[in-house]
């Protein structure tokens, strides 16, 4: 099958979408199919194959990590698209791409389908600070609920986020697909290595927090619960991996909380062995964000056998299982911190938890999750062709 998808972010834009079009990208290349992507070029030199796309873009006013595809840039690629033949049009985000996604996918007459990957609802207020919450909120549901509509099929990670999807009156076709990890990616990580890089004494209990340092992560309850896992062991270690937009604000409120030396900021970390080797120094990885569609990271912590401590909303709710290799934890600060210091106080409850969590890691590897995303590829398609043989259509794509 070729297949052509369009994205608004890639790398070297770090994110989850980014690391998802990559592995299914990957994975689907594996199983035989063609797949080409259209993503914006950031300016840099990047180490992509033939088949990636970079268009002229610009920077985002308000969010300076992100880049605009120019339309124009885009179209002027449709008459060597033409001559591919493609199957499928898979829309990755839904800003710019969506809508040059609807327009490629009615030029070269195939069907479309749209990756649901973030939880706007619970996000742009974060952004647009400026603008009343309840009015951000509907105009989301709306936003969303026209683009899901206007297409074949809707992807999401998590049955949790298909629920809000259909509480916004989605009606389209849609499928739970999560995004698998590269088990081969996460097989092994040098936690006493990391631990010698940062200079965190090997016996200092730490624990991890990785992912993009945004508003939405909720990362200001990881710090307030920490201020109470220091009553009762005073040399505990937070390490935050990633940046982002909520950094600065992060930063004054450990300053605030007085926890300057018990968290650590680190940055971006590559996945060459660095940001494994974050992830096996860790005790324990803790989570607690309320907008994850599925939650990538918790699998890569257990698949390297970290134990989790972490809320269960939204994704995450999907992902984490109790005894699975994780700790499930309400989003209240003592009873939080009550769960890490009593998993950080067995040590051997620890030893047990990191075979069940590799164990469990296993069951979402990403080749299995990608002969999945094919397989629905083949439904909408012969769908698509079915309904277009009883009665074409020239209006298909409302946009």
């Amino acid at each position: 099958m070729r297949i052509l998808m369009i994205s608004d972010v890639y790398f070297p834009r770090v994110n989850g979408v980014s690391t998802s079009i990559q592995t299914f990208r990957r994975e689907l290349q594996a199983l035989g199919h063609q797949v080409t992507l259209i993503v914006p070029d950031y300016g840099a030199a990047q180490d992509d194959d033939g088949d990636v796309i970079r268009i002229r873009s610009r920077q985002v006013l308000l969010d300076p990590e992100d880049r605009l595809m120019q339309r124009r840039a885009v179209l002027d690629h449709l008459p060597a698209l033409k001559e591919r033949g493609y199957d499928l049009v898979h829309i990755q985000t839904p800003f710019v791409a969506h809508y040059l996604g609807l327009r490629l996918a009615r030029e070269l007459n195939v069907p479309v389908v749209e990756s649901y990957h973030t939880f706007f609802e619970e996000y742009l207020f974060h952004y647009i600070p400026f603008l009343p919450r309840r009015w951000l909120r509907a105009v989301a549901r709306g936003f969303s609920r026209r683009q899901c509509n206007a297409i074949q099929g809707v992807i999401v990670p998590s049955s949790a986020m298909l629920e809000v999807l259909r509480g916004y009156r989605v009606t389209a076709e849609a499928a739970v697909i999560p995004t698998g990890i590269e088990l081969a990616d996460f097989a092994a990580g040098d936690g006493a290595a990391f631990r010698v890089r940062y200079d965190i004494a090997a016996q200092r209990p730490t624990l991890v927090f990785v992912g993009r340092v945004a508003f939405e992560k909720n990362i200001d309850f990881l710090l307030r619960m920490l201020l109470r896992v220091r009553q009762e062991i005073a040399d505990i270690l937070l390490v935050i991996a990633g940046q982002g937009p909520a950094e600065g604000h992060l930063r004054s409120l450990v300053t605030r909380l007085g926890l300057e030396d018990n968290v650590r900021f680190i940055g971006y970390l590559g996945r060459d062995g660095a940001l494994q080797g974050c992830y096996a120094g860790g005790d324990i990885f803790v989570f607690a964000s309320r907008t994850e569609t599925q939650g990538l990271v918790l699998l890569e912590a257990m698949a390297l056998g970290v134990p989790v401590v972490s809320t269960a909303v939204m994704g995450t709710r999907d992902v984490l299982h109790a005894g699975e290799g994780a700790v499930i934890a309400p989003e209240e600060e003592q009873p939080f911190a009550d769960a890490v210091v009593a998993l950080l106080r067995e040590p051997e409850r620890r030893a047990q938890l990191a075979p069940t969590a590799r164990a469990y890691a296993a069951t979402w590897a990403a080749p299995l999750l990608a002969r999945r995303l094919a397989d629905y590829y083949a439904q909408v398609t012969t769908e698509w062709a079915e309904e277009e043989a009883d009665e074409p259509r020239s209006d298909v794509y409302h946009y």
